[in-house]
């Protein structure tokens, strides 16, 4: 595998962007009035990598604002919402790839969050993705549509063909559109974080940005929360990207870890943000 990070982050128009509230609020007798919308409320992308491979993005470098070290203690708390195309009939056997009680902590703790969805998640839970891609504290992002990995070894994961991944990374934005989710970024996570040239190649057309991370949580089949919370918290340090699931059937502790680690880093002087304003800086 190349791992190819690119480091200088640029804005780009990109998504459906949301109108400004001044365009929002253009009085009637103005039909004529084009609603515009502020560089800052795009969600940032970055510049293609070199042969105009797809760009990757893995935290943010601490001092990259230019501030003090105390303005950079900032963590993004990402979480994947895995789903295969052929796990249907174990949904409706009764195995939970979601994750609400989750969402709902986030909530009540406000902790701005993006969720990695793919497709087949989408479909299976139209309601939950919408109720998610329509609340600010959360954006949504592009796991694929079937979480077959883009580059192989992978962990076992069925393979997408290289002439199919495009297509798969569109139909997952395709289906999760139509949940009626809004909030929804231009950004990718590779099935399993494997990619390779070939594969940043492919998807370049779509003009995503790439999203791994630097702190991995373990959450993934973890049975003991203090184990996952004890791995977050010893690698989290400012600009960090943590990589967590939201799924009750291969990650049943995460929401429990998050119980200590949120108040922990918190403690620590920890602002939470999400994928698009990390990048921003």
């Amino acid at each position: 595998m190349t791992a190819l990070t690119v480091l200088g982050v640029v804005l780009t128009g990109c998504g459906s962007p949301e109108v400004s509230r001044t365009a929002a609020l253009a009085p009637p007798e103005s039909p004529t009035a084009v609603p515009t919308v502020r560089a800052e409320e795009r969600p940032p992308t970055m510049a293609p990598g070199p042969q105009g491979l797809t760009p990757v993005f893995e935290r943010r470098a601490a001092g990259a604002d230019g501030g003090t070290p105390a303005a950079d203690k900032v963590v993004a708390l990402t979480f994947d919402a895995d789903m295969t195309a052929d796990q249907g009939a174990r949904a409706a056997a009764g195995e939970h790839f979601d994750n609400p009680g989750l969402i709902a902590l986030l909530r009540r703790l406000r902790v701005p969050s993006t969720v990695f969805m793919t497709g087949r998640w989408a479909q299976e839970y139209p309601s939950q993705a919408r109720s998610i891609g329509t609340d600010p504290l959360f954006e949504i992002a592009n796991h694929s549509y079937s979480h077959y990995a883009f580059a192989t070894p992978c962990y076992g994961l069925p393979v997408v063909a290289k002439a199919d991944m495009r297509a798969d990374v569109e139909r997952a934005f395709t289906a999760i559109r139509k949940t009626g989710a809004r909030n929804v970024v231009p950004y990718f996570r590779f099935p399993g974080g494997c990619y390779d040239d070939a594969s940043l190649k492919a998807l370049a057309p779509t003009g995503v940005t790439a999203v791994q991370w630097d702190v991995v949580s373990g959450d993934a089949f973890a049975t003991d929360a203090d184990a996952v919370a004890e791995q977050v918290l010893a690698g989290v340090e400012p600009g960090s990207l943590v990589v967590m699931h939201c799924t009750r059937s291969a990650a049943p502790v995460t929401d429990r870890a998050l119980l200590r680690v949120i108040p922990e880093l918190r403690e620590r002087g920890y602002r939470f943000v999400k994928v698009s304003e990390l990048m921003r800086g």
